[in-house]
């Protein structure tokens, strides 16, 4: 039976290895919030941990990339081995939720995340930053984790800061939202898929 066809164990390992970039990533999504990042992209690693955090997950990731060219390679694949791992750790996603949906505010932004874990890929996010950098971090990287995390995830993830003046603010309460909308989402509730299908693929 292939590993998408068996019942959710809520954890996996993900290795990625390419040209550009090397990533482990470990994940539990019945975890206590414990995160360990070692990468060296700075902002990343404090919003993953705030991820870790307020979805009361276990997150550990250590990655190399070509940050000497930019950052975008090695946050674009972290982003696929979570999305991979969150894909694998539900296996055929029996007994969850499904949907999870989150209101966060940080100080005077508010983000909202609303998850369907489908099997479908799809990304929306609606944010207007007003600085291309958040320290040395291109705003334009929070897509694209984002991105990545949905596609590998296979789930219709929907993003909006609807409101707020500090970047830092607004991209911190995306990833919080994120993080409470998938612990929503993956809660047992019964025991069959949520599907009309039968099926979550």
């Amino acid at each position: 039976m292939s590993s998408n066809m068996e019942r959710p164990t809520f954890s996996a390992a993900i290795e990625r290895e390419t040209g550009e970039t090397s990533v482990r990533l470990s994940l539990n999504l019945r975890g206590e919030g414990h995160a360990l990042m070692d990468f060296p992209v700075p902002f990343l690693r404090h919003m993953l941990h705030l991820f870790t955090v307020h979805g009361s997950f276990d997150l550990t990731v250590s990655a190399t990339g070509d940050v000497d060219v930019d950052d975008h390679h090695l946050v674009e694949d972290i982003g696929l081995c979570l999305g991979r791992a969150i894909r694998e750790a539900l296996g055929n996603k029996a007994g969850i939720r499904r949907y999870g949906e989150r209101h966060v505010p940080m100080d005077e932004a508010l983000a909202r995340a609303v998850i369907d874990l489908s099997g479908r890929p799809a990304f929306v996010l609606h944010a207007r930053f007003t600085d291309a950098r958040i320290g040395t971090f291109p705003t334009e990287l929070v897509h694209e984790f984002f991105k990545s995390v949905a596609n590998e995830a296979r789930m219709a993830l929907h993003l909006a800061v609807l409101y707020g003046e500090n970047n830092h603010h607004m991209a911190e309460a995306l990833f919080k939202a994120f993080g409470q909308a998938l612990r929503e989402a993956v809660e047992v509730t019964g025991d069959g898929v949520r599907s009309s299908k039968g099926v979550l693929e």
